[in-house]
């Protein structure tokens, strides 16, 4: 399905198959964007885009895309900086967890998660940031996680380097007209845990819900906010975090490994 040049905003979503890309998806279309629907599925995301022409009235476009492969990557950058068929807002959220710790993982396992969570948001942030510097207007939603902010495994650090990128990219588009904002959402009730072969953690007050940090975050990102933290209980965790001696961090975070 390919999207018809409209003159409504187009946002491109990555990770849009399901759990929190697929609610941007459907909160953004409700909010009068064309979407361009980016992920491994072609059935789920065929369905997604019927779904959303269908209720929203908007455009929707497939683009089947394994971010882990470069070739593929470039297909959706070449996309994001095409002039001819602009992107406004850009929300990279493609991204898996491990079942598997880093050094009982194989090392190629490894690896193409890292091409997902890191070279992707900064290939399509590169991408996206200078075509919307040169427009003068563009809004980037990298989808990082409260993991960032612990010390526990290859996952934590890839989150970890989306935080701080998007700060400092945050940084150098100040002023521009473009946003850049780093969502860091805690345990939220979506696919990922299936998906990831793990249990489902912690009590269930922890427990976000999609919609609403969706929409605190795109309520973040119209405030210009460069890091969103949905959830009162997260909030309180990632300022605490901010403040206790990195080795306590890691002691508590090797206690839950364990």
């Amino acid at each position: 399905m390919t999207a018809e040049r409209t003159t409504r905003p187009t946002a491109l979503v990555t990770g849009a198959s399901a759990g929190i890309g697929r609610e941007f998806a459907h909160q953004l279309a409700a909010r009068h964007h064309d979407v361009v629907l980016v992920a491994r599925d072609r059935g789920r995301l065929e369905e997604l885009a019927g779904e959303l022409t269908s209720r929203y009235a908007v455009s929707a476009e497939v683009l089947v895309a394994d971010l882990s492969d470069r070739s593929a990557l470039q297909t959706v950058a070449d996309r994001v900086a095409d002039g001819q068929r602009p992107v406004d807002v850009l929300v990279n959220n493609a991204g898996y967890g491990q079942r598997r710790s880093f050094l009982r993982n194989d090392v190629a396992v490894e690896e193409a998660a890292f091409d997902v969570l890191t070279r992707a948001v900064l290939v399509l942030s590169h991408a996206a940031g200078v075509a919307m510097r040169d427009r003068g207007r563009g809004r980037i939603v990298n989808v990082s996680s409260v993991a960032g902010f612990i010390a526990s495994g290859s996952y934590s650090a890839a989150k970890a380097w989306v935080t701080t990128f998007t700060e400092g990219l945050a940084a150098e588009l100040a002023g521009s007209g473009v946003t850049v904002t780093a969502l860091c959402p805690g345990f939220t009730n979506t696919e990922f845990q299936q998906r990831a072969g793990i249990s489902k953690p912690g009590p269930e007050f922890l427990w976000l819900d999609p919609r609403k940090l969706v929409a605190d975050c795109l309520h973040d990102v119209d405030k210009g906010r460069v890091v969103s933290v949905p959830g009162t209980q997260y909030k309180a965790v990632v300022g605490l975090l901010r403040v206790l001696p990195r080795s306590v961090v890691r002691n508590r975070a090797r206690l839950v490994r364990r």
